[in-house]
């Protein structure tokens, strides 16, 4: 295949399935701790390891030029990642043109109030907030330290800049389960989606898998007790399942890796900050894109890479929680991924 063709090969992969979304995490540092996705004494990478903007940039147009439509940055917590805002407003030059239809970024909100006016003015409409809780006592013991009046108040920031925001909550068992239906409630009554996801088995933490595992299975039933639920045939490009709440006119979508294996749809990629993609987030796949990124000023070795780890994406992921011996499914932190 020569170089011209490689670029601009739409990327199918062997089930038939056209990828047209690239999440890629910028850092996999946060300012956060939260249990159920790093440990508290973190590891991270060395920073010469990291991909420099320049590169995740042209690792993230090379994608854009084989068809990827819409672009997620995720962390870690991407903004916490140094001069971030310039990687965001050079990516923006595909919304000018037309390339790219969507560029947005998943945050846990900490920086938002600092950085949502920019956001909203390189091009980006809408953001997902990581948020488990209102209650601040609860926050702080989900989170090890972080504060969430950082978080309402950067929420609010981005609704100001006009920014559309989705509140993302992982159910977890004894923790939060009672809250879920105040967390609707008050996501719904600003105007703000919500989804559930599912604890994944995703790194070693230090706490037991098990103790934290809340079918979503159980908590829809559960809403609908109290809620009038009606599935919704829409989908976001994400793994989400999205049903309407009648008493609320709010929206609340549920991502079952667990419980529902969504992968017959599934239209993404990750790369991570070190230009590793997977192609699966529940397998250990990997495919260095750095070594060819670094070995060529041109995006011929760039391209062929990306497309013979495109030829190898599995059918679908194999999530499970180890009940003997109660180890994680797939041995990177989703911090490394980006979720």
């Amino acid at each position: 295949m020569n170089g011209s063709t490689a670029l601009s090969t739409p990327m199918t992969d062997p089930f038939g399935r056209t990828i047209s979304y690239l999440r890629v995490s910028v850092t996999d540092r946060c300012d956060l701790r939260c249990f159920y996705c790093m440990s508290e004494d973190m590891t991270f990478l060395p920073k010469a390891d990291l991909l420099t903007l320049e590169e995740l940039d042209r690792l993230c147009s090379a994608f854009i030029a084989k068809g990827v439509k819409k672009l997620r940055l995720t962390g870690g917590e991407p903004l916490v990642r140094r001069n971030v805002m310039t990687l965001v407003r050079s990516l923006s030059r595909h919304l000018s043109s037309g390339a790219l239809n969507e560029l947005t970024l998943t945050t846990n909100g900490t920086q938002l109030a600092k950085y949502a006016s920019e956001l909203a003015d390189c091009g980006v409409r809408r953001i997902n907030v990581s948020l488990d809780t209102l209650d601040p006592k609860k926050f702080r013991e989900i989170t090890r330290w972080g504060e969430i009046d950082k978080v309402l108040e950067g929420i609010e920031a981005a609704r100001a800049a006009g920014l559309a925001v989705k509140i993302n909550a992982v159910a977890l068992k004894n923790l939060n389960e009672d809250e879920l239906p105040e967390l609707m409630r008050w996501a719904h009554g600003k105007g703000m989606g919500l989804t559930l996801i599912e604890v994944m088995p995703m790194g070693e933490i230090g706490s037991g898998r098990i103790d934290q595992y809340l079918p979503l299975s159980l908590v829809r039933a559960r809403l609908a007790q109290q809620f009038t639920l009606t599935d919704l045939a829409e989908s976001t490009g994400g793994p989400a399942r999205y049903v309407g709440v009648a008493e609320t006119g709010g929206k609340l979508g549920f991502i079952t890796p667990m419980t529902h294996n969504f992968c017959e749809s599934c239209n993404r990629v990750r790369v991570t900050c070190t230009g590793t993609l997977h192609t699966c987030l529940g397998h250990e796949d990997a495919s260095d894109l750095r070594k060819p990124l670094r070995a060529s000023d041109d995006d011929t070795l760039l391209a062929d890479a990306i497309d013979r780890a495109i030829g190898l994406k599995p059918k679908g992921h194999d999530f499970i929680i180890d009940r003997r011996h109660d180890r994680p499914s797939v041995s990177r932190h989703m911090s490394v991924t980006g979720g």
